[in-house]
């Protein structure tokens, strides 16, 4: 094994580490101090380690939340210099974050993992020297994993409680280890940031604002990734501009929920193909008949936190309920946005999964994909969503909404107001002026939740002038009566 020495002043200390390890970590003295390590017989070299069979440690790649906060975390530990520049950075931005280290760095410079503790930072589990451990047996693995915690927690006073690969990828023998090791979890990450190839600042700036997701965590290589200094104005900014806030990872773990499978939920298999669709009943949808002021606002599609949080700001700003329809591998890749949807009151619908266009496909092919969207989505926001399916672009025909309405969306939802918003070359003023001329009693508008249109924009000002007008919004489902 090689044990890179990053401080000069204690080179004495590799040949020390070296045997230590290779005495199991038992019995043995380090350097000045007076205690020996005392690892458990499941590190003597002489014991075998026996494959734990209990329960594996869960794997996190991000917390199941709706709040809006997410962890910036590290891994590896770089020279000294660098880490003091880095926790600098992290001291000027007031950012706490969570710092995963190999176990043979913290053994060469403790002093360092002790001053990333000092300055409030949480402080885990990298593996004893970042070794692939897809080349270790499963005894392999548990010493990495083992032995790192015993030296952290000897040099730091820290008994690490996560533990993440170099890479971020794991195996069954890693949860298994890790849970054998007493860990609660194996951590992966939502972000992992690499080199930068040539981008703009600005183009590195939006890449990472992209990521800014409710329970996210992003991760940099202190040894790995040149611009992880230069990065944190970035992260700080971007978690600013999306409205979320940096907490350490253990903190945003404890806030997080149960996501339960898809299977634990009731009524998960009540949407299924069914192949006898020719004399299923639906209703297209486009509007409703009635005397009252009431509207509907409709938002259709996916986007990032950034465009999907500021809607959901404007409508709270305005006291306003709406639908939002999502395409549900969306869903799939940020599921916490959804769920953040239901918890701010608004109702969760079917926009498909990959948004074909319906009439394109066989009615095997249309069914796979709705039922795909609505598990995607239930498992997401953890209860049924609003039974209503909206075909992508809004093209359907008998044939498909027969087939629609047999996997058991018969109530396709469509619309009798859009602006187009989809498209860029719609200013915001294009797009309340579209609505202003079309809206009337029981309307149903179109609106998109897509990135670098102009719909942020316009939004105030549609709803404002709407509510001049007297209408008052609710969500589709209400308007059409669907809830009762």
């Amino acid at each position: 094994m090689n044990a890179r020495i990053w401080n000069k002043g204690k080179t004495w200390l590799q040949p020390l580490i070296i045997v230590a390890l290779a005495a199991g970590l038992t019995g043995c003295s380090w350097g000045e101090k007076e205690n020996s390590l005392e690892g458990s017989s499941q590190t003597n070299p002489n014991t075998q380690v026996t494959r734990y069979e209990g329960e594996p440690s869960q794997v996190i790649p991000f917390v199941y939340t709706g709040g809006r906060e997410l962890s910036l975390t590290f891994n590896g530990m770089a020279d000294e210099e660098t880490m003091t520049r880095l926790l600098d950075e992290l001291d000027k931005h007031g950012v706490k974050a969570t710092f995963f280290l190999p176990g043979m760095r913290v053994a060469e410079e403790p002093e360092l993992a002790e001053e990333i503790a000092r300055r409030g930072h949480e402080i885990e589990n990298n593996t004893l020297d970042r070794t692939d451990m897809k080349q270790l047996s499963y005894e392999g693995v548990y010493r990495e994993i083992h032995l790192a915690n015993e030296i952290i927690e000897r040099e730091t006073g820290i008994k690490p409680q996560y533990v993440r690969t170099k890479s971020g990828d794991y195996s069954d023998d890693l949860r298994l280890a890790a849970a054998q090791d007493g860990m609660k979890a194996v951590v992966v990450y939502s972000l992992f940031l690499h080199n930068w190839q040539g981008e703009s600042e600005r183009d590195k700036y939006l890449y990472i604002r992209k990521y800014i997701t409710r329970g996210g965590i992003l991760t940099i290589d202190t040894e790995e990734f040149d611009s992880a200094i230069e990065a944190i104005p970035m992260i700080v900014k971007a978690v600013d501009e999306v409205g979320y806030k940096l907490i350490p990872m253990d903190e945003l773990i404890s806030h997080g929920g149960e996501r339960k499978p898809l299977e634990q939920l009731p009524d998960y298999d009540s949407v299924q193909v069914n192949p006898d669709y020719e004399n299923a009943k639906y209703r297209l949808i486009y509007d409703q008949q009635t005397d009252k002021k009431e509207i509907a606002l409709t938002f259709d599609d996916w986007g990032t936190d950034y465009t999907v949080t500021k809607i959901l700001d404007i409508l709270n700003d305005h006291k306003i309920k709406a639908t939002f329809f999502v395409r549900a591998k969306g869903v799939e890749a940020n599921p916490n946005l959804a769920r953040a949807m239901i918890e701010e009151g608004h109702d969760v619908a079917n926009h498909s999964y990959s948004h074909p266009v319906v009439t394109t496909l066989s009615a095997e092919e249309l069914q796979n994909d709705v039922v795909k969207a609505h598990q995607v989505i239930m498992e997401a926001i953890q209860q049924k969503p609003t039974m209503l399916f909206r075909p992508p672009t809004g093209e359907i025909d008998d044939h498909t909404a027969k087939a629609i309405a047999a996997a058991g969306y018969p109530d396709i939802a469509l619309y009798d107001v859009t602006a187009l918003d989809w498209d860029v070359k719609h200013s915001a003023a294009d797009i309340v002026n579209s609505i202003m001329k079309q809206t009337e009693n029981g309307s149903v508008i179109l609106l998109h939740m897509l990135d670098d249109i102009h719909t942020l924009e316009a939004l105030p000002t549609v709803i404002e002038k709407l509510q001049a007008q007297g209408y008052s919004f609710v969500t589709m489902a209400d308007l059409i009566g669907l809830h009762s």
